[in-house]
């Protein structure tokens, strides 16, 4: 049974910080926080979140995050459905910018760096905690032992494709060898 508790926040007014100095945020949700985040990243369990945050200007109008995020998260085994525990130790780095760079003709030069945000009079720390804990969490988990699964599907009364005949070139082999008396390829 789930409650209600909502999301943690942390929001920072941008025009109150500090202006020469950095802002250190360390964030480290209680039980029902954990709770209801695992809850909103569908996750089985979240243990030891923490988020250590250094929150400085870079230039005269943008805001550098640097950060490090640490939580043990519980997934289900994409193969058993079995609960499986990662650790995560990540570091975070996000640029907020007052003038993002403009889009013309619905096209736009992507920037290398893909941490570059808006800046915004607000921000959110925990809000940004979610979103890179969610980030860093594993896509595809699987706990010790679970094999593959070889999983096929096609129309009733039809042969299923299998991965031999996704390789059109190995019965071009197998065809080859064949018409050369069986020697097989040089």
């Amino acid at each position: 049974m789930q409650d209600n508790t909502p999301l943690p926040r942390h929001i920072l007014r941008v025009a109150d910080l500090p202006q020469r100095k950095p802002t250190r945020i360390s964030l480290r949700p209680e039980a029902q926080e954990l709770a209801a985040i695992a809850a909103d990243l569908g996750l089985l369990g979240l243990r030891k979140l923490s988020f250590e945050a250094e929150l400085a200007p870079a230039g005269k109008r943008d805001w550098r995050l640097t950060a490090k995020i640490g939580a043990t998260v519980i997934q289900p085994c994409v193969v058993t459905l079995e609960p499986v525990t990662t650790r995560i130790d990540e570091p975070v780095e996000r640029l907020f910018m007052a003038e993002m760079p403009e889009i013309q003709d619905e096209e736009i030069e992507m920037a290398e760096d893909d941490n570059i945000d808006p800046l915004t009079s607000e921000l959110d720390i925990a809000g940004i905690m979610i979103e890179s804990l969610a980030l860093n969490l594993p896509l595809y988990p699987r706990a010790e032992g679970a094999e593959a699964v070889n999983m096929q599907v096609t129309e009733p009364g039809k042969a299923a494709m299998t991965d031999e005949d996704a390789k059109p070139f190995a019965g071009l082999a197998a065809l080859k060898a064949k018409l050369n008396g069986g020697e097989g390829t040089h």
